[in-house]
């Protein structure tokens, strides 16, 4: 398999000589490249982002303003619809993942002009996304950058509206923290009102990411606004709603379960057994999960199951897995059973002990069993 930060390699650079020097016939396109590539194979993806970056503010104008009108003619077409994987650089110009270099040389020479700069972000996120470069101007001109994601939120790009919600979110994965939004989210929280309604899937989940970053730092008010928006809630908006639960669901959170009527303790059984008993680091485990209701009634469940995982100083740290969401018939018994893997995957080191794994049910511990774990 290609490795990722191949993504950025010798042909972006020569892609963005090549349509650099169109909207620039000064540009001294042979310097960039040889900037670019001197020492871009042993970097890693972001550090190749940043490196192409460092090359084009050596070349660029130096005037921002001038600078950001040659970037914004060296792109393609702004992207029709809402697939950002089909955004790339074609003979008509630049788009896809050269565009994550071409937002932080916005960063890093435009925080002094921030409109010209924000501006430029706007035609950027049209050909792939800006979420990462716009978020240190939310953290140094906050107003400023607010008041622009508010008119965002209606424009008539997918790509655009989205960005308004992915570029505010308090946690984004790779981006920089928003700390502000992390202790108070309420500056983004009129966006994702006008947002959650959006036409576009694509611009849905990312409000239902972003609630679902808040949610790990404020529960009450996520579990608030399901609660207040669910009810009479048409299939787009509550398939938004369930998305931006799902923490708070697979924590048991009381009062979320409640909204989405999974507040109930289980009337009867939950039994859980593990095969094999002991098992290596890339094999896997099967769980055997079997439910017996007592209840005259359907119960609505949502079921999940937390591995505690053993950490290197021996103690254990819980990870909530998916498992379940089912109606368990009036005194009906069901046999449920899912595979776990235990590969070695970047996010987790796996050390040997004893993991026991712990079977929820409507967010409450009803069975639990545990395996050996060896290297």
């Amino acid at each position: 398999m290609e490795p990722f930060k191949n993504l950025i390699g010798p042909q972006t650079v020569a892609d963005a000589g090549l349509h650099l020097q169109r909207a620039w016939p000064a540009f001294d396109r042979r310097r960039f490249e040889a900037l670019a590539s001197d020492g871009l194979a042993a970097l890693e993806f972001k550090a190749r982002a940043h490196h192409l970056c460092s090359a084009l503010e050596t070349t660029l104008p130096d005037d921002f303003s001038v600078a950001c009108d040659v970037i914004e003619r060296s792109l393609g077409p702004a992207g029709v619809g809402d697939e950002l994987a089909s955004l790339r650089t074609t003979a008509a110009g630049l788009a896809g993942w050269v565009v994550w270099p071409l937002g932080e040389f916005v960063v890093r020479r435009g925080m002094h002009a921030p409109d010209r700069a924000l501006a430029a972000l706007h035609a950027l996120t049209q050909r792939f996304s800006a979420e990462y470069a716009v978020r240190p101007f939310i953290a140094t001109h906050p107003e400023l950058t607010f008041a622009t994601l508010a008119r965002w939120a209606h424009d008539p790009s997918a790509h655009v509206r989205r960005l308004a919600s992915e570029g505010s979110r308090p946690r984004l994965p790779w981006g920089m923290q928003l700390k502000a939004l992390i202790a108070d989210p309420s500056p983004t929280l009129p966006l994702l009102r006008v947002l959650q309604h959006d036409p576009s899937e694509y611009v849905r989940r990312s409000v239902a990411n972003h609630l679902n970053d808040i949610a790990k730092d404020h529960p009450a008010l996520v579990a608030a606004w399901v609660e207040q928006h669910l009810p009479d809630a048409a299939q787009p908006l509550q398939a938004m709603l369930r998305h931006a639960s799902r923490t708070l669901i697979k924590k048991g959170d009381a009062r979320m379960l409640t909204a989405w009527g999974l507040g109930q303790r289980l009337q009867g059984q939950a039994r859980l057994a593990l095969s094999p008993q002991r098992v290596a680091v890339g094999g896997s485990i099967t769980l055997e999960v079997r439910l017996q209701s007592t209840s005259s009634r359907a119960q609505k469940l949502v079921i999940d199951y937390a591995v505690h995982h053993v950490k290197a100083n021996g103690e254990t740290s819980p990870k909530v897995f998916k498992g379940w969401v089912l109606d368990l018939g009036a005194g009906e018994s069901r046999s449920l059973s899912k595979t776990h893997s235990l590969r070695p995957i970047t996010t987790r080191r796996y050390h040997a002990g004893r993991h026991a794994v712990e079977l929820r049910v409507n967010g409450e511990a009803l069975a639990s069993a545990a395996f050996g774990l060896t290297l």
